[in-house]
C-alpha cells in the first residue's frame, strides 16, 4: 500500500508552496497530486510552475501526476485544462467529467473524488476509458468500498482520502469574497489570508464548516489512520493525505510508520491529534453523518 499526498487545496503564496515540496521531495510519499484544483483567480503559480515541481518530484523518485480543476468555469480554464491534458510527462487526475472527456482513450488517467463513482457499472464503464486509479468519493464508507472492490475491473488501483478537512462542495460563488463584501472578480486574494481556510461556526459556537474561496469543507478533519489495517484488507491500493499548512510531513511520517508496522496505531493517533486545526471525524466511513467521530477498533500492529 502506498501514500499520496493530495493537491494543494489552499492559496499559499509561491516562497511557501515552492518550499513545501522541496521538503516533499524527501518525504516518504510515493504520490505526490499538483497543480491547482479549485481557483483559476489564484495565480501564484503558474502551469510551467507547476512542471518546474513535478520533475524535481520525478527525480526524486515520486510518482507526479497533474490534478485538474474541479469546476471549469470560463475559455481560460478550458484552455488550461488541455494543457495539462496534453501535458506529454505526467498523469492527469481528472476532476471533472470535461476532463475525462480531454484523456479518455489517449493517456492513462486517475479518477479524482469528484466524479462521482458510485457504483459498480460506473467503475466498469470508466476503467476501459484508460483510468488507472480511482479515488473513492468520500461520502461513500468501507462497506460501499468492500462491495465495489470485490468487481472492480482487473488493474484498476483504489485511492482512499484517508487525512485532511474534506472538500464538500463547489460553487461559481466565492464565499471568501462574499465574506470580506468583495465581488468575486475583485476579490483581492482573500484565500492567502486563511492558510487552512476560513472557519465557520454555528451559534453554538461548534466548528461546522470551512470556506476555501469556491470550496466548502468539513470544518473536522477525517481521518483513517486507525483504519490502516482494514483499508490494507479491502485491497486499499493508496492512502491519501490533504496538505495543510502545519505538520503535514509529520503526519505522513506518522501514516507511514503505521503502514509499515514501524508505529502502534493508538500511538501514531496519539499525536495525530495534536496536529489537527480541529477535531477528526470518520462518520462517512461507517457509513454515518460525516462530521461523526466513531471509535475504531485499533491494533497494535
Amino acid at each position: 500500500m502506498k501514500l499520496s499526498l493530495g493537491p494543494l487545496l489552499y492559496y499559499w503564496s509561491r516562497e511557501q508552496v515552492l518550499a513545501f515540496y522541496e521538503s516533499v521531495a524527501t518525504s516518504p510519499v510515493d504520490i505526490v497530486y499538483l497543480g491547482e484544483a479549485v481557483c483559476s483567480r489564484r495565480h501564484e503559480l503558474r502551469l510551467a510552475d507547476w512542471l518546474d515541481i513535478a520533475r524535481k518530484l520525478r527525480d526524486a523518485g515520486k510518482e507526479v501526476v497533474l490534478s485538474t480543476q474541479v469546476l471549469i468555469e470560463s475559455g481560460a480554464d478550458v484552455t488550461v485544462l488541455h494543457k495539462i491534458a496534453e501535458n506529454g510527462e505526467f498523469m492527469v487526475e481528472a476532476n471533472d467529467m470535461g476532463a475525462v472527456h480531454c484523456v479518455a482513450g489517449k493517456v492513462p488517467f486517475v479518477g479524482g473524488p469528484h466524479l462521482n463513482i458510485y457504483n459498480l457499472p460506473t467503475l466498469q464503464w470508466m476503467a476501459p476509458l484508460g483510468m488507472h486509479r480511482w479515488v473513492l468519493p468520500l461520502e461513500l464508507g468501507r462497506d460501499d468500498l468492500a462491495l465495489m472492490q470485490q468487481s472492480r475491473p482487473a488493474g484498476l488501483q483504489t485511492e482512499v482520502f484517508a487525512f485532511g478537512r474534506m472538500p464538500l462542495a463547489f460553487s461559481a460563488r466565492c464565499f471568501t469574497a462574499r465574506h470580506a463584501n468583495l465581488p468575486k472578480d475583485d476579490c483581492q486574494f482573500k484565500c492567502m489570508d486563511h492558510p487552512d481556510g476560513l472557519l465557520m461556526r454555528t451559534q453554538e459556537s461548534e466548528a461546522f464548516l470551512v470556506l476555501n474561496g469556491i470550496q466548502t469543507q468539513s470544518a473536522r478533519v477525517h481521518n483513517l489512520l486507525p483504519e490502516v489495517d482494514a483499508l490494507r484488507a479491502l485491497g486499499v491500493d493508496v492512502l491519501r493525505i490533504s496538505p495543510q499548512s502545519t505538520h503535514t510531513l509529520r503526519i505522513v511520517e506518522l501514516f507511514h510508520g503505521v503502514m509499515r508496522g514501524q508505529l502502534a496505531a493508538p500511538q501514531a493517533k496519539a499525536e495525530l491529534q495534536t496536529l489537527m486545526p480541529e477535531k477528526s471525524c470518520n462518520g462517512y466511513w461507517y457509513g454515518k453523518p460525516g462530521l461523526e467521530q466513531v471509535a475504531p477498533e485499533l491494533t497494535s500492529a
